[in-house]
């Protein structure tokens, strides 16, 4: 009868053990800080860029061929590595006709041939490069391509030279795309202005400037929702924001704010911001989904938005999540007022 009597005992003891384990930690879940936050609605130059990754190759990369037949050269008078420019002579013939001369400025790469030999009519002679005159071929997301135009500028920056940014225009877009993996890239050639320290083969990445407005009204991304095809934002409560940047802190964690849906219109976006055209002003406080802090300090957002409410999503200059609605993308840019412009 002690035997049971003991058994039972043990059984409550670690059963109300575990009831209470549960119940405070269910406790400490249900009591887990959110932080609350917010952007300014802000005013200035919004840029909305595609990006792609490349090399560095030469503009000007060609054979010299001969344009005599059968004729005997006499003497080659350049070497591979050796700089030339437009007109110098690089082979003489034994009969005194034409000699072959360098079409452009660059440096000879190659020299395919050598004194008494003969040479036939459009035979390679030699390759010349201008390592000069630089551009890079980048990749552009099928997504993006529409966007890209030839005369638009560019900002490269290169792997090897990190703390180096170089200036380039779009001098030519592809008309076939390389598909791989059921995605489509587009070659687009960026001719770099001034190549000084670079050389051919070096990793690229280049965010072209496909479209730029000054005085532009932007909020970040995740501030717009979207519901039975409209857009609108979740405007925070004046009077709560007032306190909560006056130093109260039950506004910043753990407190909802009141606030106001207003419906809004869209114009441009990029990866990080969305452009106003109706609905909101400057300096007005937007919410943003909320940051839930959890017991180890560990932050994630929200799911949803704002009481299950679909994000923004869909609109150019977003990048390929997009094609799923999503707010992010490798279709870059930035919106600025006087910097980055901030949230």
């Amino acid at each position: 009868m002690k035997k049971w009597i003991i058994i039972i005992i043990a059984v409550l003891v670690v059963g109300g053990g575990g009831y209470l384990f549960y119940s405070s930690k269910t406790k400490a879940q249900q009591q887990t800080p959110t932080q609350n936050r917010t952007a300014v609605v802000q005013k200035g130059k919004f840029e909305v860029r595609v990006s792609g990754s490349g090399t560095v190759q030469p503009v000007t990369t060609e054979d010299i061929k001969s344009t005599i037949n059968n004729n005997q050269i006499a003497e080659v008078l350049v070497s591979a590595g050796q700089a030339v420019k437009a007109g110098d002579v690089l082979i003489t013939f034994t009969d005194g006709s034409n000699p072959i001369t360098a079409p452009s400025d660059g440096v000879v790469t190659a020299i395919n041939v050598q004194a008494g030999e003969r040479v036939q009519i459009g035979q390679a002679v030699a390759h010349l490069t201008n390592y000069n005159d630089l551009q890079t071929v980048a990749s552009i997301d099928e997504l993006d391509i529409p966007k890209v135009s030839v005369g638009q500028t560019a900002t490269i920056k290169i792997n090897a030279l990190p703390d180096q940014t170089f200036n380039g225009t779009v001098t030519a877009i592809a008309n076939e795309g390389t598909s791989t993996n059921g995605v489509s890239t587009f070659d687009v050639t960026v001719h770099i202005d001034n190549p000084t320290g670079l050389k051919v083969g070096m990793s690229t990445e280049a965010d072209i400037l496909t479209a730029s407005k000054d005085n532009a009204l932007y909020v970040p991304v995740d501030a717009v929702h979207s519901m039975n095809g409209k857009k609108f934002v979740m405007l925070a409560n004046q009077d709560q924001n007032s306190q909560n940047t006056q130093g109260n802190n039950q506004n910043s964690q753990g407190n909802q704010w009141s606030s106001s849906r207003v419906m809004v219109q869209t114009g441009m976006a990029n990866a990080d911001y969305v452009e106003i055209t109706q609905g909101l002003t400057e300096g007005q406080v937007v919410r943003l989904p909320n940051l839930v802090i959890s017991s180890n300090n560990n932050a994630k957002y929200m799911q949803g938005g704002f009481g299950g409410m679909g994000g923004y999503g869909g609109m150019g200059g977003m990048g390929r999540q997009n094609r799923g609605g999503g707010n992010g993308g490798n279709g870059g840019g930035k919106a600025s007022s006087g910097g980055r412009g901030g949230n």
